[in-house]
């Protein structure tokens, strides 16, 4: 009897053991959870209704089915698409901020300033590049320029009368703007938007004659209401066939405008493989791909590594870009 109760005994203490080491193994799991448990933001530096907040809803809602949790859109507009990244240089780098990462605001504007409000170089840890922009001139239907070069002859023999919107000094459509009115002598005015639909909408209005944007405007091309001129990539593009490029009119310019997506530095390579996963395969999701051919925006898919240095890289870029236009306000 003494036996089996000794035995009894010992097994008893093993239990407890086992369940004290249990527990204690069980506490940083309970403790951190996994990632992620609970919403993600991200940051979309512009208002709603543009081809980026479109763009990156659809994106964002495939990837939070994959991460079993929501990822909010917050539209906070404004400086030139900076705004986010500002936001991320202070947030915890725990995943649960992220923001698009437009290359105006990101890779030029530190140039631009005497105290810039982040360093692209070390602010940031770079998730995933994603697409690009179809940049374009549009006018309204009913304007009297049928041509690119229509509208560079106008703007020059009336000096100051024509006014163009884009999404905010320094973007790259201000800068490729101003490119233009200095090799052909053109004075005309620029005007800062905060945002695609804001400036489209002046444009509709008549307040601004022509209107350097993303391609926004590709749905009211098609539906008669805007005059697409000239489109700034290297060929033209499917469904507007037509549309000559920069270069086709005598312009040698070609801008291309990479986007991707970011986190606070120090993310952890755990939490950071998660989200980049989770994004690609949304990324490559037909309803996101048919986002992305309704904009005509390409995909230009970069993981997290080679984003980080074509980033190093366009921001030195800029640097020149700067420089050569004279576009430091500081």
């Amino acid at each position: 009897m003494s036996r089996i109760i000794h035995r009894l005994a010992r097994r008893a203490i093993l239990i407890v053991a086992c369940d004290a080491t249990a527990t204690l193994l069980a506490k940083p799991a309970i403790a951190h959870g996994r990632f992620p448990d609970r919403p993600i933001r991200m940051i979309v530096p512009w208002p709603p209704g543009g081809a980026t907040d479109i763009q990156m809803r659809t994106l964002c809602d495939g990837a939070s089915r994959r991460l079993g949790q929501p990822i909010i859109v917050e539209n906070r507009a404004g400086a030139t698409g900076s705004l986010g990244a500002v936001a991320l240089k202070e947030a915890r780098p725990d995943g649960y901020l992220l923001s698009q990462m437009p290359p105006s605001g990101v890779f030029r504007l530190p140039h631009m300033l005497a105290r810039p409000p982040f360093d692209p170089n070390a602010d940031f840890t770079w998730v995933m590049q994603v697409a690009g922009y179809t940049f374009g001139v549009v006018v309204r239907a009913d304007a009297p320029w049928r041509t690119f070069a229509d509208l560079m002859d106008y703007a020059k023999a009336h000096p100051d009368q024509i006014n163009y919107g884009s999404p905010g000094v320094g973007s790259p459509l201000h800068a490729t703007m101003e490119r233009i009115s200095r090799a052909r002598g053109i004075a005309w005015t620029h005007v800062p938007f905060r945002g695609t639909t804001d400036d489209l909408q002046a444009l509709l209005a008549g307040q601004v004659q022509a209107s350097a944007q993303g391609s926004t405007w590709a749905p009211l091309v098609e539906a008669g209401q805007l005059r697409l001129l000239v489109t700034f990539g290297a060929a033209r593009i499917g469904r507007f066939p037509e549309v000559p490029t920069l270069r086709e009119v005598g312009l040698d310019l070609v801008v291309p405008a990479p986007y991707g997506i970011a986190g606070p530095r120090s993310l952890s390579q755990e939490v950071l493989h998660i989200l980049h996963d989770a994004l690609r395969v949304s990324l490559y999701d037909s309803a996101h791909l048919a986002i992305l051919e309704r904009y005509h925006m390409p995909l230009l898919y970069l993981g997290p590594e080679d984003y980080a240095a074509a980033a190093r890289r366009q921001f030195e870029e800029e640097r020149e870009t700067v420089k050569m236009l004279g576009l430091r306000t500081e």
